[in-house]
């Protein structure tokens, strides 16, 4: 019996755009990233739940679990996972517009805030490893699913 060895390729191929394997391995340390800095940091508080000071922050607590836990998927599955990473590019982004800007102008900026804008303009690093053409082909300009 003969196989044949198949080298893994260079390029991914997904809906005719092409995403080089450093991408791909940016991708997944991005999302390795999320899962391990945030996560480190959110699953604790899940678990001390009784310690949550009112009903949002324990949303809040809620949805970081989930999108560190989602974050796991991206790992393994870089390109399908994508929107995870167009929501935390979103939430930080309106956070750092409609609070963390106010504030910081208002010289109301407490040490909470301000680690808070840290954080989330630490997420600038999703911008430079998301595939730029592969999103626009893929999401933007492609043909949206039927309505009936």
């Amino acid at each position: 019996m003969v196989t044949q060895f198949h080298a893994e390729p260079l390029i991914a191929r997904e809906r005719g755009t092409d995403v080089s394997l450093l991408r791909l391995y940016a991708l997944r340390a991005s999302y390795l990233l999320i899962a391990a800095a945030m996560g480190t940091q959110i699953w604790p508080l899940v678990f001390q739940h009784r310690h949550w000071d009112d009903l949002m922050h324990g949303v809040a607590v809620s949805m970081l679990a989930a999108v560190t836990g989602l974050a796991l998927l991206g790992v393994r599955y870089p390109l399908k996972m994508l929107p995870l990473l167009f929501v935390e590019v979103v939430w930080k982004t309106v956070w750092v517009v409609a609070m963390g800007l106010p504030l910081w102008q208002a010289g109301a900026m407490d040490a909470n805030a301000a680690d808070t804008m840290k954080a989330c303009l630490m997420g600038v690093i999703f911008l430079v490893v998301m595939p730029w053409r592969y999103v626009f082909a893929n999401y933007l300009s492609a043909p949206g699913d039927r309505w009936w």
